[in-house]
């Protein structure tokens, strides 16, 4: 059957509090204290020099709804079979989540609409705005790749995912309060996949399955 995989502890904390933070901002936008504050940040990282808009306009690709497929085609050949699953299966998650849960939940307008003064950089001015799709696929895959990396190259998937959702903050196209609702969003969803189909590596207490 292959070497084992393992159901990890690590992912169940990761789960439930990539949860909790997912409620918490979902309260959070109905709250005016919680708006002004959103909007201040905005506004503090909207106003940056436009000389970052092409490198931070890159970095956001990182989040497009087919960057875990591409990286899926890249565990494949690597032969982590059961990677590859979870970050396929991460697309329809983030569907799910963010257009059938939490933007039935959240009623909330973009910067463009809601936040005067907002620079728009190639970002739509109208629609729902949480979560940030980009934010949920880019923290996905975070929660996804770290069980197969080591420390060094964890912090480096981590610093590319708070950029590239920091340029969706620069760009015009979400409020700092939707990227935390989407990154806590995404936590959750890859810690409850790599609980699903299992990871590679060392098992510390929740099961094992074959790969």
């Amino acid at each position: 059957m292959g070497k084992p995989a393992h159901r990890r502890t690590a992912d169940l904390w990761l789960a439930a509090g990539g949860l909790a933070l997912t409620a918490v901002s979902v309260w959070l936008s109905g709250s005016s204290v919680a708006g002004r504050v959103d909007s201040e940040v905005f506004t503090r990282i909207n106003s940056l020099p436009d000389i970052l808009y092409r490198p931070l306009w890159v970095s956001q690709l990182a989040g497009v709804l087919g960057a875990p497929v591409v990286v899926a085609v890249g565990a494949l050949g690597a032969r982590k079979f059961r990677l590859a699953t979870a970050l396929v299966l991460l697309v329809p998650a983030k569907l799910i989540v963010e257009r059938g849960i939490l933007k039935a939940l959240v009623n909330r307008e973009r910067p463009g609409a809601s936040i005067p003064g907002a620079v728009l950089r190639d970002a739509p001015a109208a629609g729902l705005s949480f979560p940030s799709g980009h934010a949920v696929i880019l923290f996905g895959m975070v929660a996804l790749l770290s069980p197969y990396l080591s420390r060094r190259w964890r912090a480096v998937i981590l610093v590319i995912a708070v950029v590239a959702a920091a340029a969706r903050i620069y760009l015009g196209a979400h409020s700092p309060l939707d990227v935390i609702g989407g990154a806590a969003a995404g936590l959750a969803i890859g810690a409850l996949l790599n609980l699903l189909v299992g990871v590679r590596g060392r098992a510390d207490g929740v099961g094992r399955a074959s790969e």
